[in-house]
């Protein structure tokens, strides 16, 4: 005989304890998704532990995977409860000064967690996690309700639990960049950022950070079990508040989406300088690379006034906005006697500015981290002012990574004081959106720029580092070689450089700079004026940024629009390629005059690097251009409006 008073009240507990449970974990469980639905972060809490995972396009890329900080010797990646969440969604259009584009929308739904330690309650900290149709990002802050007492931040916790195999390659400073190669061939490998990832075809992911301000930058470890990787920070110590920078993730179904993300600008601060007339992005030429050039009249080109105003008269003269004159121009750069508020002999840097200012042309002037620290950097950066430079080259920082950092900040502020640009070179700190909240911050030698390092890079670096380096942001990389061979002769060009005339045009369309540092003689770009043409009819900055289409280290176009006025620039490794350019993004109805700047049939980046022809055809948008590119060169193509059809 069934005893229904038993049983109706043990139904009655059990469904109340279902209750209970589901509601505790329906409130510990949820779900971010960008604004277009595309990519979805969920989040639950097993075990006291906080948990995420990640499906792009419906696809599981990162399995449920721990998040949290080893801080004062507690782990905060388990043993934490939430004590409360918000969600907030932005949707803004901003204006940018030096960038990409001229407008960018910034639209994120975002998920605020408050944490805190079940083992100590005066430890925890708010976690931030924002999703964007591009890609996501998260970062820690710690609020003084949590603790006064300063915070050691000894590790991240974080797994990233991937769930296949995957390739990738990565920033290697002033070398050719890592990869490609498989995370189940990278058994203990140290990956440094930008790290770009292919899953599929129609997959691809970049991990790097954004607003790096405080922190040393992360790396990331691939010592984990199976697909896994693991962030690696430097322990740093910090009084609260404060916040890390943002572990971004940019998400796009080709690599070119990836460069073209606008998530690290979006992730910085709004602009803080209220007056930015006064920033102005160009084209540079370069003393550094041309000394001991001798022109045909028997000039020959030196750390001295007379070649400068050769160069100034050049940029006035050819659609040139800059002059950046180099290292040892006050004396050995890195002797501690060396004054950078003074020139050394044969460099009359007033005289120099009083010519560039009577041309319309801006000087930038190199200074090294050793006078800035020995003569007082805002004295320095004053008397630069005083003069009237427009900007800096600052090189060779010294000290810890997280030194580096707080210094790089503290330069680009100072900078902005007394209303002068700034371009980092010498294993910089990485690009990371900071532009935005900085505009004056022009660009990085974050790259093996041609030449540097006294080694030259070969045409595998050229398109490679676009879909790798560039993803962090602008890049100097000294593009504009014309004089090919016989640049070994000169006194800071140590090895034979490779490469073709025309690959060197299409490199200024290709690589985004606020500043474009181009490294050759005005005499070599006039020998060539019909080339340099192409260069003279580049404004000082592009309206827009597209990548038509490429493959990591196979080749790339892009496309950059100024008005009316179009250029696309094609780069080609090792290999000699053929490619078909759609020209549907031009306006439709209306007919373009096309200049081609092409290798010529027999070029070669290592044997005829210096031949080139030039055409015009016309286009319009239904247009399906094929072009070709030889070994290691490449195509530049100017689009002009002609009529309305």
């Amino acid at each position: 005989m069934w005893n229904f008073g038993i049983t109706m009240k043990n139904t009655i507990l059990f469904s109340l304890l279902i209750i209970v449970l589901s509601s505790c974990y329906s409130s510990h469980t949820k779900t971010l998704y960008s604004p277009d639905k595309n990519i979805s972060i969920g989040f639950s809490q097993l075990d006291n532990q906080i948990q995420f995972s990640v499906l792009y396009s419906g696809d599981t890329l990162i399995n449920n995977s721990p998040i949290g900080l080893l801080i004062n010797d507690t782990d905060l990646s388990e043993n934490v409860r939430i004590n409360g969440w918000s969600r907030s969604t932005i949707d803004q259009i901003w204006q940018t000064i030096n960038g990409k584009n001229k407008e960018v929308r910034n639209n994120y739904n975002e998920y605020s967690f408050s944490l805190r330690s079940q083992d100590n309650e005066n430890l925890g900290y708010q976690l931030i996690f924002r999703c964007y149709n591009d890609g996501f990002a998260y970062r820690y802050n710690f609020h003084k309700q949590y603790t006064n007492e300063p915070i050691k931040i000894n590790k991240e916790l974080t797994q990233l639990r991937f769930n296949r195999d995957f390739t990738w390659w990565a920033y290697n400073g002033e070398n050719h960049n890592a990869g490609p190669l498989k995370r189940s061939d990278s058994k203990d490998k140290t990956i440094r950022t930008p790290m770009v990832m292919e899953f599929s075809s129609n997959i691809y992911m970049a991990i790097h950070e954004a607003e790096i301000i405080r922190f040393a930058p992360f790396s990331l470890s691939a010592s984990g079990e199976n697909y896994d990787l693991e962030f690696l920070l430097q322990q740093s110590e910090e009084s609260v508040p404060f916040r890390s920078s943002w572990r971004s993730f940019i998400l796009g179904e080709k690599p070119g989406d990836l460069l073209e993300s606008n998530l690290l600008v979006n992730l910085n601060e709004p602009c803080k300088i209220d007056d930015t007339s006064w920033i102005k992005p160009g084209k540079a030429m370069w003393d550094w690379r041309v000394w001991g050039y001798k022109a045909e009249d028997g000039f020959e080109y030196g750390l001295n006034t007379i070649s400068h105003k050769r160069f100034i008269d050049f940029a006035s003269e050819n659609n040139v906005q800059y002059l950046l004159i180099d290292a040892d121009w006050y004396g050995e750069e890195f002797n501690e006697a060396s004054d950078p508020t003074s020139s050394r002999e044969g460099v009359d840097i007033v005289e120099c500015m009083r010519y560039a200012k009577e041309k319309n042309v801006g000087v930038i002037l190199y200074l090294n981290d050793v006078g800035a620290k020995k003569f007082g950097l805002e004295r320095v950066i004053k008397q630069f002012a005083d003069w009237g430079a427009s900007g800096v080259k600052y090189g060779f920082m010294r000290g810890t990574p997280e030194e580096k950092v707080v210094h790089t900040r503290e330069v680009v502020e100072l900078c902005a004081k007394y209303k002068l640009m700034v371009n980092f070179h010498d294993n910089p700190v990485p690009p990371s959106g900071d532009r935005r909240t900085w505009p004056n911050l022009m660009t990085k030698e974050f790259c093996h720029s041609q030449a540097d390092a006294k080694k030259s890079y070969f045409p595998e670096t050229t398109v490679t580092s676009p879909f790798v380096n560039m993803v962090a942001g602008p890049l100097d990389m000294c593009d504009g070689w014309f004089d090919f061979n016989n640049s070994v002769s000169r006194v800071k060009v140590f090895q034979e450089i490779p490469g073709t005339v025309a690959a060197e045009v299409a490199k200024l369309i290709v690589n985004y700079s606020g500043w474009k540092i181009m490294p050759d003689s005005p005499e070599e770009y006039l020998k060539k004026n019909d080339l340099f043409d192409c260069i003279r009819k580049m404004p000082a900055q592009f309206d827009s940024f597209k990548v038509l289409d490429g493959q990591i280290g196979e080749f790339i176009s892009v496309v950059r629009g100024s008005g009316e006025e179009w250029f696309i620039g094609s780069l080609t490794n090792r290999s000699a390629r053929d490619i078909v350019l759609d020209l549907s993004f031009l306006p439709s109805e209306t007919e373009f005059r096309a200049t081609l700047y092409e290798d010529a049939e027999n070029t070669h980046f290592l044997n005829n690097k210096e031949s080139y022809q030039i055409r015009e055809i016309s286009v319009n948008s239904e247009t399906k251009l094929r072009i070709k590119m030889a070994p290691g060169g490449g195509h530049a193509l100017y689009l002009e409006k002609q009529s309305t059809l």
